[in-house]
């Protein structure tokens, strides 16, 4: 039941039964203020932890920001970049989040703690001294009214009137009290209804704010969070392939550590006892000794100096170096020690007894001193297998092998990952390379079934005496490999297919013209450029000294091999440009890491923007998914930028559009967009693919509309410049969504440009559609000189940026080698200009 209904009339009454339902609103009102209390207290222990929680997530995100990846080896992958600029991504998403629980906090004392103690006591606190007021008159009242009863009757008439008179004024000032104490007391209780349930209200739409700023960023991190789980798996896969090849060298190095000699610039190094006479006999002092047997250089290091780095074996002072004479093994008898052998040297007269550390090192030692034998390295220790050659047999063996996998077999799911049966690997080889098979030998289709085929092809470029990218030109493949700027790469590994022998260059044809029909059924068999570069990246280059530093090198083989596949028909149909000098490429890391990354974060909330959703792999597959929910676990084509950012598609919130509708495209005025967007860097290296995509893209079926929350402004993120080489798949799957002029800009852009902030934010499942009109103004934006309009006016912030007012007339407008921007003559100066704050004439 609800509280009784207080009437004025009672007042005058002041009934038993009035005094009972007062109570009871009295009572009532007292609860409230109790509560009113207790959640004063308890909001303020919250507010008091989630303080405290935002100062431990600040920490956190401090602690993120702070931390630098390093990674083994002079350069890096665009997947280790990415993977080490995350963490400062977490920060930044995490700080995002603190400004908003900041903004909450700070709110939260005008919000919800001050106006209820503003009711409790101006309100509640009212009435309680009303109720001091009412009981004070009553009191009164009733004892004046007892005097008044108890005046006898005998008294003057005057003094009776005057008592009457004075009694009346009493009741109305009890009645006021009464009247004013009912008044107020139902009052505050209609009161309460909003006063104290607004202030709980804005409390609590000030959470639901910040939990939705948490919804958005979660949504907008999550093609971040796919691009970089794809990373991550690449990753992974580098890791298990390098090491196991790590592991095997490790192995073998154990077996043969006795005579086995480390690959260095050296011809022998190592450590050696040397005995030196004292006045009271001889002591033997261990140093470490390099030998340079072209100059005959020998320099010997003291590493026990100090008693300190005798465990280390830190190297201490300057070398001692000297010029070498001549080298005699020590005969056992002649000396108490073992493995001696006696120098003589240039600077010193006499001889100098040096003792190995056993008998195999000793041999290495005079055999590098006297040259009398080759260098021993490593390659002589493996175990020895039947080697193959570029002859006419291996040339008829590829092709047989080629032509059986492409007429039953290009479909076949895990083509060339899947290993055969080895003895079954193992009778083909023999079969065909035996000393009495002919050259021409035909395969029986029948009797081999695909599995054996592949892994036959494989073991033949693995047996070759020398790798098909030869020895000689490994370390320039890799340095190639490293350059970051993914054309330069293209260029470089050009011009070197073209530097091998004859032979090599049109066996290296034959077999990546192959795996580019591989490729484009990567859809059914699963095998993207990526997943073949990862298999033949170490069967086709393999390094002439195996050590770790060499494994290490193994992801830059399959960058290597990734983009001989993709590039085929331009390396293989054109001669190398050399008229344009490449770029020294970067041989060690002198400079900072760079800071290309999947999505670069800057400045505020308000200027944040991740890309809409990216297209995705199956859990157990390369093939792409457009579920958003999808953890993707395979290799994405391409995805790491291993081989080429040219097959990829970037996928970013497109610029706001200025047209809602293909009939008032040309109408409307939209808000300027990104300075610079991700877009598809390049064109993918088969034609039909890049036709494809095109006329996907500028198909009249489908109409511009961008999603009606675009207004908000968000910060450039950089995205990775290469999603999938098999871009006509994607689209026809429709499986990512892309800015209509990043689909276009395919020969001018690599990845977001960071340097404008007024971006427009996108929801990720922002759709992209356009008119045949509206497609054939985009698609001029990859035609050379042409004139343009500014759409939006820009300042410049650089010396080799333009500034210009809205409706400059640009000319010799041209995709520039800056990614986002294009080259751009106005009034005479020549400079770069956001490629999405223009239109084309």
């Amino acid at each position: 039941m609800g509280l009784p209904t207080l009437e004025f009339s009672d007042s005058f009454l002041d009934s038993p039964e009035f005094r009972e339902r007062l109570q009871c609103h009295e009572i009532e009102l007292e609860r409230t203020n109790s509560f009113i209390k207790d959640l004063i207290k308890d909001g303020n222990m919250l507010i008091s932890a989630l303080r405290s929680l935002s100062l431990a997530v600040q920490r956190f995100s401090q602690s993120l920001q702070e931390f630098q990846f390093e990674c083994i080896g002079d350069a890096e992958t665009d997947d280790e970049v990415n993977i080490a600029q995350s963490l400062k991504e977490f920060s930044q998403l995490l700080s995002t989040m603190e400004e908003e629980r900041k903004r909450l906090i700070q709110n939260a004392d005008d919000v919800l703690i001050s106006p209820l103690e503003r009711f409790r006591k101006e309100q509640i606190g009212a009435v309680k001294e009303g109720k001091k007021q009412f009981d004070k008159e009553t009191e009164r009242y009733y004892s004046v009214l007892e005097k008044h009863l108890s005046l006898s009757s005998k008294k003057k008439e005057s003094q009776l009137n005057e008592a009457d008179s004075q009694m009346s004024k009493d009741r109305q000032i009890f009645y006021d009290a009464s009247l004013q104490y009912v008044f107020k007391i139902q009052e505050v209780q209609e009161r309460k209804k909003f006063e104290f349930v607004e202030p709980l209200l804005a409390f609590l739409q000030g959470l639901f704010t910040f939990y939705h700023e948490g919804y958005e960023l979660a949504s907008e991190f999550e093609p971040y969070k796919q691009q970089l789980q794809f990373n991550l798996q690449n990753a992974r896969n580098n890791f298990e392939s390098t090491r196991a090849e790590v592991e095997k060298l490790m192995k073998r190095i154990r077996s043969a550590e006795e005579d086995f000699k480390a690959p260095s610039c050296f011809t022998m190094e190592g450590y050696l006892y040397i005995q030196e006479k004292r006045p009271l006999g001889s002591v033997w002092t261990r140093y470490y000794c390099t030998y340079e047997k072209s100059s005959k250089m020998f320099a010997m290091s003291n590493t026990d100096a100090r008693p300190a780095s005798r465990q280390n074996g830190l190297v201490n002072g300057t070398p001692e170096v000297f010029r070498l004479r001549s080298c005699v093994r020590r005969k056992t008898d002649s000396i108490d020690k073992r493995f001696c052998f006696d120098i003589e040297v240039v600077e010193r007269h006499g001889v100098i007894t040096l003792q190995a550390l056993s008998e195999a090192n000793r041999r290495l030692w005079m055999e590098a001193m006297d040259g009398k034998e080759p260098i021993y390295t490593l390659p002589s220790l493996l175990s020895k297998k039947e080697e193959t050659f570029l002859n006419e047999a291996g040339f008829n063996f590829v092709k047989k092998c080629i032509e059986l996998v492409e007429t039953r077999g290009l479909t076949t799911l895990g083509l060339y990952r899947t290993g055969g049966v080895n003895s079954k690997v193992q009778r083909l080889m023999t079969s065909v390379f035996a000393a009495t098979a002919p050259s021409n030998m035909q395969l029986d289709a029948d009797a081999w079934d695909n599995k054996t085929i592949t892994s036959g092809l494989k073991n033949y470029f693995r047996c070759l005496a020398e790798p098909l990218l030869t020895y000689r030109l490994h370390k320039e493949f890799i340095r190639a490999a490293k350059y970051d700027d993914q054309k330069y790469r293209v260029r470089a590994i050009h011009a070197l297919v073209h530097k091998l022998p004859e032979k090599n260059r049109a066996m290296l044809d034959l077999l990546t013209n192959h795996l580019l029909k591989v490729s484009s059924h990567s859809d059914q068999n699963l095998m993207t450029v990526s997943n073949l570069g990862m298999i033949f990246g170490p069967t086709l280059m393999r390094s002439q000294e195996e050590t770790v530093a060499a494994m290490m090198n193994i992801k830059f083989q399959n960058i290597v091999v990734e983009i001989i596949i993709e590039n085929h028909d331009k390396i293989f149909g054109e001669a190398p440009d050399l008229s344009v000098p490449l770029p020294q490429a970067p041989s060690s890391r002198s400079t900072p890491r760079r800071t290309k990354a999947i999505c670069l974060s800057s400045g505020k909330r308000k200027a944040r923007l991740y890309s809409p959703a990216l297209c995705l792999a199956d859990n157990d597959s390369d093939t792409f998914s457009s579920s958003p929910s999808t953890t993707p676990m395979g290799s994405q084509e391409s995805l790491s930028s291993h081989s080429s950012e040219k097959n990829g598609l970037s996928q970013t919130s497109p610029p706001s559009s200025p047209a809602a509708e293909p009939s008032s495209s040309s109408t409307l005025a939209p808000s300027p967009p990104a300075a610079s967007s991700s877009s598809l860097s390049h064109n993918s290296s088969n034609g039909k693919d890049q036709k494809h995509l095109i006329d996907s893209v500028t198909s009249p079926n489908s109409t511009p509309s961008l999603s009606s929350n675009t207004s908000s402004q968000l910060p450039p993120a950089q995205q990775p410049s290469s999603v999938s080489s098999s871009t006509s798949s994607l689209l026809s799957a429709e499986s990512c969504h892309g800015s209509v002029q990043s689909l276009m800009s395919l020969e001018s852009q690599d990845a977001i440009h960071t340097r404008k902030t007024s971006h427009v934010r996108c929801d990720s499942d922002l759709t992209v559609k356009h008119s045949a009109a509206s497609a054939s103004n985009v698609s001029t934006r990859t035609l050379l000189s042409a004139e343009a309009k500014a759409l939006y006016s820009c300042e410049a912030e650089h010396s080799h940026e333009l500034s210009f007012p809205k409706g400059a007339l640009f000319s010799n407008v041209y995709p520039s080698v800056e990614p986002g921007w294009l080259q751009a003559t106005y009034k005479g100066k020549t400079g770069l200009i956001p490629e999405n704050y223009i239109t084309y004439i």
